[in-house]
């Protein structure tokens, strides 16, 4: 992680998707992946300068790979029979996500009717035109029923809604958030509201892309909550970046609820130990009330 923000500002307008889709390239290698994942074909996308990171212009921002992810693992439960909800999500991120052209794809690993879990894999194509695996996903799937009569939750909906707030693109720098995000790359993609916080000292971000995630596509209200739930670890943070870093590897998302609609709130802390590492932990709401929690490993470190 760099110690000053990359400085170049995103015009949202100037981009259609997050990700243009792609025929698979001639100097691409064979579709075969590293690792144990075996079923499933490729898909083929080109990123945009909308994905790119605020810590540096050459590498893609966490959140719209935990996107494309979800919606290929969407995309290869679709024809299911069985009526199940994704109730668990975790991205590992497996090295630096850049902005060349990369691939995905997703199998189901573990069939049932009432439990079933589907993994998926992203990997960027290098200049040997091989590809080297970026990140994974896996999530668990659980069978639907009725049970409002005993459904409860930690918290309520958030007293302030994005129908209640005022919005911005991008951070303003007078909102509460510790770091200065400002219109940098993905942050300029973001429809945001500030409202007051539960779990510590910065405020809940209620956030919402403005691109689809792929040219062409419509985006899942789910796909597109996990696009954005990966700033939880910049927006919980009271740590001045010119002094550390706080780098996650990983995103976990635990849902009760599926969401709803495309706003999400994330009302998160960051939890620092006193050993170099501690946690982003967040809790989750639409516009309707509470629906899960997010778990990041962060790497902390002085700059």
């Amino acid at each position: 992680m760099a110690t000053t923000l990359h400085a170049e500002e995103i015009d949202v307008t100037a981009y259609r998707a997050y990700y243009e889709p792609l025929e698979r390239p001639a100097d691409a290698d064979g579709d075969t992946a590293d690792g144990d994942i075996a079923e499933g074909e490729f898909e083929y996308f080109q990123p945009t300068a909308a994905t790119v990171s605020v810590w540096s212009s050459a590498l893609q921002h966490g959140g719209p790979p935990t996107g494309l992810l979800v919606r290929t693992m969407e995309h290869v439960v679709a024809d299911q029979a069985s009526a199940q909800d994704f109730s668990r999500v975790t991205m590992e991120i497996l090295g630096a996500i850049g902005l060349g052209v990369c691939r995905v794809r997703a199998h189901v690993s573990r069939p049932g009717r009432q439990i079933s879990q589907v993994t998926a894999e992203m990997q960027e194509q290098q200049g040997d035109g091989s590809f080297r695996t970026v990140a994974r996903a896996t999530a668990w799937r659980l069978s639907t029923r009725d049970t409002r009569a005993v459904e409860t939750a930690p918290h309520p909906v958030p007293m302030q809604t994005p129908d209640d707030l005022p919005r911005t693109v991008g951070f303003t720098g007078a909102d509460g958030i510790a770091v200065a995000w400002g219109r940098i790359g993905f942050i300029g993609t973001l429809e945001i509201a500030i409202s007051a916080g539960r779990t510590g000292t910065t405020p809940t971000v209620w956030t919402r892309p403005l691109l689809p995630l792929v040219d062409g596509e419509e985006l899942s209200d789910l796909a597109s909550a996990m696009t954005v739930i990966d700033i939880a670890n910049g927006v919980g943070s009271p740590l001045d970046p010119t002094q550390w870093s706080w780098m996650n590897t990983d995103t976990t998302v635990h849902l009760t609820n599926a969401p709803r609609g495309p706003w999400i709130g994330i009302d998160s802390a960051l939890a620092a130990g006193g050993s170099g590492y501690g946690a982003s932990l967040a809790d989750l709401y639409d516009t309707t009330g509470f629906i899960g929690r997010s778990a990041q490993t962060v790497l902390i470190a002085p700059q």
